[in-house]
Formats: structure tokens, C-alpha cells, sequence
């Protein structure tokens, strides 16, 4: 009778600790999932905007040829930008490091479209351009949106994996940290203005 009740309370131990396990894991499951599905909306966004440079680049040429340069400028950093494969899988710093430069680039590469509209007043006024700006200036709210919602996530499911007795299953089922956005660099520093 002793021996059968020693088994029960082992087998028990056993199976409370496999039920344990199996709640800790799909935990971690869970949190990773909605790491992967922030960083697809933010991948989506960034998506929205590549597709809308095309139609951009094209207005702007109509009414400004002669600005090749930034118009190639443009070109190119969006052919960098599509060249990047990213995926929730290799979130590390250093593969995100290399993404985000990739869409400051780009982000770069508008701001000089921008400007070189400023020289176009006709071109300012044409509906095509104000409707692809205005798409423009909502997808980019729209990234910024979604990259917070992924930093959200990421916060939460890293600091899951690193707090006890997560962290021993995370080891052993090979759940890493992943990357957070971070400001570009110089961002810190706030412009001068000057009305001198």
C-alpha cells in the first residue's frame, strides 16, 4: 500500500510538473506569435510606402525632369530597402540595425522630394501629388504606430523569457530576445532654429 501511494505522489509530481511545462511553453508561444504579427503590420507599412514612391516619383517627374538626381536617389533607396529580407524569425539588433538604416535611407531620399517640390508650385498643386503626400503622411503615422505596437510586444515577450521560471523554459526551447526599433541616430538632438 505504501509503495502505491509513493507512486501516485511521484507520478503526481511528475504530472503536475509536465502541466507546468506544457503552460509555460505555450506562454512563450503565445508572446512570440504576437511579436511575429506586430512585425508583419509593421512590415505591411513599410510595404504601403515603398508601393506608393513609384506613382510619387512618376507625378514629380512630370513636372520636375531635371531633378534626376534626387528622383534616382529615391529609386535607389527604395531598391535597398526591397532588398533587405527581414523576418520575424531573425529579429536580432544587429539584422534590425541594418533594416531600420535602410529605411532612413529612404526616408532621407523623400525628405530631398520633398524639398524639391517646394520649387514646383504647379506641381504642389497638382491633385495626384496632394493625394499620393497625403497617403504618404498617413502610412508614415501608420509605421509609427506599428512599430510602437512591436516594441510593445517585444518589451513584453523579452521580459517574459528573462523572468523566473520562464526564463528555464526559454532556454531550453530556444527563445531568444528580439530587437527593438530605436531612434536614428542624431534624433536625440533637437534643431536649431533660427529666425536671425
Amino acid at each position: 500500500m505504501k509503495m502505491m501511494n509513493k507512486k501516485m505522489i511521484i507520478w503526481g509530481a511528475v504530472g503536475a510538473l509536465v502541466l507546468l511545462g506544457i503552460y509555460f511553453y505555450n506562454s512563450l508561444v503565445t508572446l512570440e506569435e504576437t511579436t511575429v504579427g506586430t512585425w508583419a503590420d509593421v512590415e505591411v507599412q513599410y510595404q504601403r510606402r515603398a508601393d506608393l514612391i513609384p506613382n510619387l516619383v512618376n507625378t514629380v517627374k512630370g513636372y520636375a525632369s531635371h531633378e534626376k538626381e534626387v528622383l534616382l536617389g529615391i529609386t535607389e533607396a527604395r531598391s535597398k530597402v526591397g532588398s533587405i529580407k527581414l523576418d520575424a524569425t531573425n529579429l536580432t539588433k544587429e539584422n534590425l540595425a541594418v533594416f531600420q538604416q535602410a529605411q532612413s535611407g529612404l526616408s532621407s531620399a523623400l525628405s530631398r522630394l520633398m524639398m524639391v517640390s517646394e520649387r514646383y508650385p504647379e506641381l504642389r498643386a497638382n491633385d495626384n501629388f496632394l493625394q499620393l503626400m497625403g497617403q504618404l503622411e498617413g502610412t508614415e503615422n501608420r509605421i509609427a504606430v506599428a512599430r510602437k505596437r512591436y516594441n510593445d510586444g517585444v518589451v513584453s515577450y523579452n521580459s517574459t523569457i528573462r523572468k523566473f521560471p520562464y526564463v528555464i523554459f526559454a532556454s531550453i526551447f530556444g527563445f531568444d530576445r528580439k530587437a527593438v526599433f530605436e531612434a536614428d541616430a542624431g534624433t536625440e538632438k533637437a534643431p536649431t532654429v533660427s529666425f536671425e
